[in-house]
């Protein structure tokens, strides 16, 4: 049996998961404390952080995705016990997926771990706040959209492991040949 490397061992993927979790929580602390009035509503402001492109102001998200509502969707659960459910529902799939997940194909385990880590953190806001802390605010050229929607440290989390789960097959390309010609192989037995 060949020795799990560092990268692909449950306690990095945990410690993944923690650091998400730890930096999202963290960052949306400090955007309420430095962009909030006293009353607690947002004040607006912004900080520039790359000139226009990328600036830091605070925005909450009391939507799903891209501010969607589930009320339209689901009118008769409270938003709260929507987001629970839907919550733990992606939370079970994406544990299942992990534990599917050949053991060599470090590259879609890790993204799974990201997209994990990403969507506890906005759950804990959701559960916490019901709504989600937003703060990062980017620019796109015009002719794209004005300016892309407000997001988060856990926000990028998920973006990022969804695109490592997508790429993984072609960066990984002869391991991905050699698990499928495996399973074929499986099959004609």
């Amino acid at each position: 049996m060949k020795k799990c490397k560092w990268y692909n061992s449950i306690w990095f993927h945990i410690a993944i998961i923690v650091v998400s979790i730890v930096s999202d929580q963290l960052t949306k602390l400090w955007a309420v404390a430095r962009f909030t009035n006293e009353t607690g509503a947002p004040n607006h402001e912004y900080i520039n952080v790359i000139g226009e492109f990328i600036r830091f102001g605070l925005v909450f998200n009391k939507g799903a995705a891209f501010s969607s509502r589930p009320q339209d969707l689901m009118p008769f659960l409270p938003p709260w016990l929507f987001f629970l459910l839907i919550s733990i529902v992606a939370a079970v799939v994406l544990v299942w997926f992990y534990k599917c997940i050949d053991k060599r194909d470090y590259l879609t385990r890790l993204g799974v771990v990201m997209i994990l880590g990403g969507a506890v953190g906005n759950f804990i806001d959701r559960m916490r706040l019901q709504m989600v802390v937003d703060f990062i605010d980017c620019d796109f050229p015009d002719f794209i959209m004005t300016r892309f929607p407000t997001f988060n440290v856990a926000d990028s989390f998920v973006t990022v492991g969804v695109a490592i789960v997508i790429l993984s097959p072609v960066i990984l390309r002869k391991l991905h040949k050699q698990m499928k010609e495996e399973k074929e192989t499986k099959s004609k037995q």
